[in-house]
């Protein structure tokens, strides 16, 4: 039987993937790594003190354990992880600078994750449900999870969306998906390169206004790496500028960052929109500052919030 780290049904809950990375760092020299946007998220939101919760399908072999154990480790509520005896998902990271990956999974276990199989009452209790990345392309996991989504919604949920742009999975047959999501979310997070890919333009700014006409109604934050990040909500508008960290890499960066802007709206959802934009640029510049994906420490968090810069027209 599953440890239950804690007896409570989390009030937030990532839907989708949980993969390990290979990644070459020599010539004949690999090293393993849990990961999957997804599955960060929720390690984050643990991280920052919800109560948070990964559901997913992922192996019984080595790959798969290893992820249990880090989620374990995370304070993850393991009732809402299916270990199915099945293969895993793969993502092979083959160059690091700039990255070149692919992946395996085909028949995966992620793809076999039944939301019918999570504890009974679980809906009653969430607050919070965050969908996007693979989970949302490959089928037939993808029509279960945005159904779900749907259903959610409906019933009163917040949802939050990162779509994660990956190439090839997220072409135009991925267009139906991502304005469903981004009409039926309240919180959606894009990076000007995810914005690129998505709409198959040179500008990331048609695609962000593409989204705001989709819904004027929900919080979008645009993440631009270096340069910073904006938040919009209805006439809101805010900018600013990460702190200044001693990057060791930025792994995990993006997914920290959503987890640090819905760690706020959970905790202040009525903060003005500066506060918010603090937080989630704060913990994605912690998430900066070890090696792999580092979830954010409220402290450090907390800390850096107050040196970002906001920027003022």
């Amino acid at each position: 039987m599953a440890q239950i780290l804690h007896p409570d049904l989390p009030q937030f809950v990532a839907f989708g993937e949980a993969l390990t990375d290979l990644i070459r760092i020599g010539p004949d020299r690999w090293r393993s790594a849990c990961g999957g946007s997804p599955w960060n998220v929720a390690v984050a939101m643990s991280a920052l003190g919800q109560l948070s919760a990964f559901a997913g399908a992922i192996s019984q072999d080595p790959f798969g354990a290893e992820i249990w154990q880090c989620s374990q480790e995370a304070h993850l509520d393991m009732r809402f992880i299916q270990q199915l005896p099945r293969p895993p998902l793969l993502a092979v990271v083959h160059e690091v600078d700039p990255p070149r990956y692919f992946f395996i999974g085909q028949d995966s276990a992620d793809l076999h994750f039944r939301p019918e199989g999570l504890p009974m009452g679980w809906t009653r209790a969430l607050r919070w449900a965050h969908f996007g990345s693979l989970g949302l392309v490959r089928e037939p996991l993808a029509s279960r999870l945005l159904a779900l989504a749907e259903a959610l919604k409906s019933e009163g949920r917040l949802i939050s969306y990162d779509p994660n742009f990956r190439a090839p999975p997220m072409d135009s047959r991925y267009d139906d998906t991502l304005e469903q999501m981004c009409r039926l979310a309240d919180v959606i997070k894009v990076s000007d390169e995810d914005l690129r890919g998505l709409f198959r333009l040179p500008d990331h700014r048609s695609g962000l206004a593409q989204i705001a006409a989709w819904n004027p109604g929900a919080w979008l934050l645009l993440t631009r790496g270096e340069a910073g990040a904006t938040l919009y909500h209805g006439v809101e508008e805010c900018s600013g500028r990460p702190p200044r960290v001693d990057v060791v890499d930025t792994v995990g960066a993006g997914d920290s960052a959503m987890a640090g802007l819905l760690d706020s709206l959970m905790r202040n959802a009525g903060a003005p929109a500066e506060q918010h934009l603090r937080r989630a640029l704060a913990a994605g510049a912690a998430a900066c500052t070890a090696p792999g994906f580092a979830p954010p420490r409220p402290g450090l968090v907390t800390a850096l919030a107050d040196a970002v810069e906001i920027i003022k027209d």
